[in-house]
């Protein structure tokens, strides 16, 4: 019973009280550069959660023959294979998207929370917990990039995936779009709102800093 407890809270801590983004503070570079649009974020979600459980398992299940020494750089190796598979299947099946990311699916290489993960947890435990850690952490994060996502382009561009949302007649009648929303501060600032918001309901955040 105590396992499935502990499964449980790997699983979903992550999607709040231990959110790498808004907790942690992890991941930041990437909030700001593919959230201007909702599909590149989704996308980017996606990738992530792929690379983090997969790279999370794989790791666990060779941790006891890592050397020390070059455990690093083994890591690097694992999520770099993982991350040109995943660019690949993006080129292949969601090409539009993927010329969008561009550079920053390759940068899932070096996404803190990620190797944050790898380190931390699937180092020094068993492949299902490590892939559920890196599930959880991995959603945890996809979450912060939706809503962050699509506020913006709701605010920024009237439209959601894409398609127009806001009708023609609130143009008619004097609505714009904000253009600031597309802009990388808008990101920070969304996050800054995200992570008052998260400390109000969960005021031990706040006792533990």
């Amino acid at each position: 019973m105590a396992e499935k407890i502990s499964n449980k809270s790997v699983l979903f801590n992550p999607f709040s009280k231990n959110n790498p983004v808004v907790v942690q503070i992890l991941g930041i570079c990437s909030v700001l550069a593919v959230t201007a649009k909702l599909e590149p974020a989704i996308v980017m979600g996606l990738s992530v959660i792929v690379v983090l459980a997969f790279s999370n398992v794989i790791i666990s299940l060779i941790r006891n023959t890592i050397p020390t020494n070059i455990r690093i750089i083994v890591q690097l190796v694992v999520v770099a294979g993982l991350v040109v598979i995943v660019n690949q299947l993006l080129l292949a099946y969601a090409y539009d998207v993927a010329k969008q990311l561009s550079v920053f699916i390759g940068l899932i290489i070096t996404n803190c929370i990620l190797m944050g993960r790898l380190e931390a947890f699937a180092m020094s435990n068993r492949p299902w917990p490590a892939f559920l850690d890196g599930i959880g952490n991995g959603i945890g994060y996809s979450i912060i990039l939706i809503i962050v996502g699509f506020f913006r382009e709701l605010l920024g561009s009237g439209t959601l995936l894409g398609m127009r949302v806001v009708p023609q007649s609130f143009y008619d009648h004097g609505y714009a779009n904000n253009g600031l929303m597309i802009l990388p501060p808008m990101a920070l600032i969304i996050v800054a709102c995200i992570i008052w918001v998260q400390r109000s309901l969960n005021p031990e955040l706040n006792e533990e800093n």
